[in-house]
């Protein structure tokens, strides 16, 4: 019981000092983000304002709007920014636990795990935000001056990054589930219509009630579905060959 209790300790130790390591490198990259979040706002209004009739600009309806938005921005831009170490962080406090084989994949995930992330938010920026507000304003009545809030605009961008770029760490996911051994590629292409399903209502719930955003975000996840089965099974054939180096002493 006590070998056991000490164990958890450690373990929470542990995850507490990696905890603190992530909050001073966001930290860190809160400085320089907040110096240029006014031009990260303007980057990121870009899309909507693009779309807004000549002359148009965003409002700040609240007092303190215009101090807060660029916080969160920055906030956000640091966060980004110290993506790559909060995740080797995580595999850092989970690494003990994998077999010699498996932490040659820690790099690789890592690094993909960022990049489809960030893909999954430039492919939002780029793609869908012109779409949907196209699609918007096409059924808008004309009648109606669009002077969007810059709060409010803000938590909808916010919110549709993070909804691409989770939705894009979908191989990544595929790959982690086959590695740990929880499912297997013969399990994930049997449920793939339960999987197709599923992503069909995820994206109904996190996007905006238009069908542009919906099927913006359907039709890349489930192509994404299939690239991480051809991953993981590539993945588990390498999993089930002789393991020459056994797990770390003390488990």
């Amino acid at each position: 019981m006590e070998t056991g209790t000490e164990t958890f300790l450690s373990h929470l130790i542990e995850l507490r000092d990696r905890l603190l390591r992530c909050l001073v490198v966001v930290g860190i990259a809160f400085i320089p983000a907040f110096i240029y979040s006014a031009e990260i706002y303007d980057f990121l209004a870009r899309p909507v304002i693009a779309s807004l009739p000549t002359g148009s600009k965003m409002i700040a309806t609240g007092v303190i709007s215009p101090f807060l938005i660029p916080m969160k921005i920055a906030m956000l831009a640091a966060f980004l920014a110290a993506l790559p170490y909060v995740l080797y962080q995580v595999w850092a406090f989970v690494a003990p636990g994998l077999y010699a084989h498996e932490k040659k994949l820690v790099v690789p995930l890592i690094v993909s795990s960022t990049l489809l992330f960030f893909v999954g938010m430039a492919f939002c920026y780029y793609f869908v935000f012109g779409a949907v507000f196209e699609f918007i304003n096409k059924f808008s009545p004309k009648s109606i001056s669009p002077t969007p809030d810059i709060e409010a605009y803000f938590n909808f961008v916010i919110g549709m990054f993070l909804a691409f770029g989770i939705a894009f760490e979908l191989p990544v996911v595929v790959v982690v589930l086959v590695l740990t051994g929880i499912v297997n590629t013969d399990q994930l292409r049997e449920w793939r219509g339960y999987v197709i399903v599923g992503i069909f209502v995820v994206a109904a719930v996190v996007t905006p009630p238009d069908v542009v955003s919906q099927l913006s975000l359907a039709i890349p996840m489930c192509l994404l579905y299939e690239i991480g089965l051809l991953v993981a099974r590539v993945v588990e054939k390498r999993r089930k060959a002789p393991e020459p180096v056994g797990r770390p002493a003390g488990e």
